[in-house]
């Protein structure tokens, strides 16, 4: 079935929807509780709006490193269709508890809501990737991760976008989040129920609760496999990537570009595009099979639109706003540059995740997923402290670019050393494309 195609199939739209919805969850509410921290929480405190942000973020992904190896545990143990479920009605009932939270106007009891949230994404991850190799054929999983992920980042900038524009409602922003979050959930949870059943990997496995001994289990078994290791690894470099350049986005637009906040969230939707325009290529380029071979070139073509952000250097900012934003120049390569950099990612890791599930095996795919959300969550954290490093030396958001654009190339590098497939994929693609009509190569 072609990659569209999967979006009208129940062994896949009731997936995507959940996760969909889900994601957007997400993002509504730790959007909305950012703009409740900076306007409302620093203000009756004193306290640093920057410092309070960042804990929010790291509350978020706490969970992610303490319970990833239970939650693969129990995606390998049960059906997953019914966890997924469980899941989704947990968090209606968590968003019930952070619409209280917004009620009552209370920063402490919306952090625990926060953590809660992390905690329910984290059991949803194994399951979310760990269900598609076991409802898609062999040749559907680049296409099925490629919507997956197109999915996941238009859910992270709607969601973004909604979540500060209901807390800037004034007097009626708590009821209209609470609106959006409970009835979303309650969305998620209703296309949850249409999701097929998907058997458990390993219905004999013994749940090991000692979340330490676990996690630290998971992460050796991962390691054990050298090609398997270097998948996921490489999966983490792209969060770590990713991460950064999300971060020093805004101030990039507003300390660089001079752009208003409405400009900034077009920044953003630059990425975003490029995603969306990279993840519905990768099935096409990669002629519906597992490509690696793409991998070598996406990471090049990251590396090469964050050296150009680099080589435009520092803009003279402007009142930038959406109705000058495509006549101001600097502006403009910021914008294709990011847009080249989310097409070109999607391009990296699409077929990453689509090599990983299609190589692990069946009875621990869910286990090895958990493992890679604790590696990401790794990565995603050295970030914001790689970023945060930068600028105490003194490096602006053009050298960030410059310096996360080298990472990923040594990276990629270092990938294609511990996994010579890579060199060789891209070649035989290179070849293949340069033919008038070549025969398809077996892989």
């Amino acid at each position: 079935m072609s990659q569209l195609g999967l979006l009208a199939a129940r062994r896949f739209a009731p997936l995507f929807v959940t996760q969909f919805l889900g994601a957007l969850n997400d993002n509504v509410f730790r959007f909305a509780l950012i703009i409740f921290v900076t306007f409302t929480v620093a203000e009756r405190t004193g306290l640093d709006t920057r410092m309070l942000v960042v804990l929010t973020g790291g509350i978020f992904i706490l969970p992610f490193f303490l319970f990833s190896a239970l939650a693969g545990q129990l995606a390998d143990k049960y059906e997953k269709s019914r966890l997924i479920r469980h899941i989704k009605t947990a968090e209606v009932v968590v968003m019930g508890l952070g619409a209280a939270g917004f009620l009552i106007g209370s920063y402490p009891f919306l952090l625990a809501v926060l953590f809660l949230m992390g905690v329910q994404s984290t059991f949803f991850g194994p399951l979310k990737y760990g269900v598609l190799p076991q409802h898609l054929a062999a040749d559907e999983l680049t296409g099925g991760n490629g919507l997956i992920q197109m999915g996941t980042y238009i859910a992270i900038l709607v969601g973004g976008m909604l979540g500060g524009m209901l807390a800037s409602l004034g007097t009626v922003a708590p009821h209209a989040i609470v609106a959006t979050v409970v009835g979303v959930a309650l969305i998620g949870r209703l296309s949850a129920g249409f999701i097929p059943p998907a058997a458990a990997s390993a219905p004999a496995l013994e749940i090991d609760t000692n979340l330490a001994r676990s996690t630290w289990r998971i992460l050796l078994e991962s390691a054990r496999e050298r090609g398997v290791l270097t998948l996921i690894l490489l999966i983490s470099l792209f969060w770590f990537v990713g991460a950064t350049f999300l971060s020093v986005v805004p101030t990039y637009g507003k300390e660089l570009l001079g752009a208003d906040a409405r400009a900034v969230t077009l920044l953003n939707a630059a990425f975003t595009v490029g995603i969306g325009i990279g993840s519905l290529a990768c099935e096409h380029l990669s002629r519906r099979r597992v490509e690696l071979g793409l991998v070598p070139f996406a990471a090049l073509g990251i590396s090469l639109a964050a050296l150009d952000v680099w080589f435009a250097g520092t803009p003279s900012p402007v009142a930038l706003g959406l109705d000058n934003f495509f006549s101001h120049p600097p502006a403009v390569r910021m914008f294709i540059d990011l847009t080249l950099i989310g097409a070109c990612g999607a391009l990296y890791i699409v077929p990453l995740y689509a090599a990983l599930q299609a190589r692990a095996n069946t009875a621990w795919i869910a286990r090895l997923l958990a493992a890679l959300n604790v590696t990401n969550a790794l990565f995603m954290v050295a970030s914001a402290g790689f970023t945060m490093a930068l600028y105490g030396a003194g490096v602006g958001v053009p050298g960030v670019f410059a310096a996360v654009a080298a990472i990923n190339l040594v990276g990629m590098a270092a990938g294609a050393v511990a996994l010579p497939e890579f060199v060789g994929r891209a070649r035989a693609l290179l070849g293949r494309r340069r033919a008038a009509s070549p025969p398809d190569e077996p892989q």
